[in-house]
């Protein structure tokens, strides 16, 4: 793998070890936003229960968690070995014995060509160096016939969710706008991209769905708590802020909010998209 790559890789799985706490504490609520998206990938790959799967950047276990409710085996993977911890927790105190786990890249994956029957990755594509790469990797492990469904997010216009503390920092700190290319939360929301990647790795009968979700906060302390100790771009940024700056950022947050839910009812919409490709 390219240096640069390499560097990119290291700073992810550094960053995403540092925000398993975050995640962990949120768990129910990014769960529960999050299971719209976990649930149109399941029904898109409709594992059987002698199904082999492979969950890619799997996280704190869903969806494979819901995966393995069908039966089958199913390995989850992610570059953070933290992450995967709070997995291995979930699964036992939940009594699922149907799922290993693996600490791995993406786009040098530990398993032979043609092993899993299916394969599922919620929110991972945003964040692989390689896009390309990593798709070239899922369809070589991928049994002929096999089945693959990722999420990624749409456009900042239908993702307020985010845009409500980005864009607010953004603005207060001029920060230039990441590369395009760039790993991003945006990174993957043009339509067709990832299923235009899915094509050139030789996946056919591809398609792309959109899927509407909630984050249910509730109240605006819980959504700026939540996002500032999950969300590891934006608690950078902020990190280079001064203490008033910090304050006008947070301010002016608890006003966007409170101008777009007057009730003090903070139910955000969001818009994801699957995409599902066979071998």
């Amino acid at each position: 793998m390219e240096t640069q790559l390499e560097e990119i890789r290291e700073l992810q799985k550094a960053s995403w070890d540092k925000f398993s706490p975050g995640w962990k504490k949120w768990d129910k609520l990014m769960m529960e936003f999050l299971k719209p998206v976990g649930d149109e990938i399941v029904r898109s790959i409709n594992p059987k229960n002698t199904d082999f799967v492979l969950d890619i950047a799997g996280g704190t276990g869903e969806p494979g968690f819901t995966i393995a409710s069908k039966g089958g085996m199913v390995v989850i993977t992610d570059l953070s070995e933290k992450m995967l911890e709070i997995t291995k927790e979930y699964a036992k105190e939940r009594g699922i014995k149907n799922i290993e786990t693996r600490a791995c890249d993406v786009c040098e994956l530990p398993f032979a060509d043609n092993t899993f029957d299916a394969i599922s990755c919620r929110f991972g594509f945003m964040f692989f160096p390689d896009m390309l790469l990593a798709t070239k990797e899922m369809v070589r492990v991928l049994k002929p016939g096999g089945r693959i469904a990722v999420a990624v997010w749409n456009g900042p216009e239908k993702n307020f969710w985010v845009t409500a503390i980005g864009g607010t920092i953004n603005r207060n700190m001029q920060l230039s706008p990441p590369s395009p290319e760039a790993p991003g939360m945006f990174r993957c929301a043009k339509e067709g991209l990832i299923r235009g990647l899915f094509q050139q790795a030789g996946l056919k009968n591809t398609s792309e769905k959109e899927v509407a979700g909630k984050l249910n906060s509730g109240t605006a302390d819980v959504y700026w708590n939540m996002m500032t100790e999950v969300a590891a771009p934006f608690v950078a940024a902020l990190s280079q802020a001064d203490d008033a700056m910090k304050e006008k950022i947070k301010s002016e947050v608890y006003q966007a909010l409170a101008e777009k839910y007057p009730d003090g009812n903070i139910i955000i919409d969001s818009s994801a998209i699957v995409i599902y490709g066979e071998k």
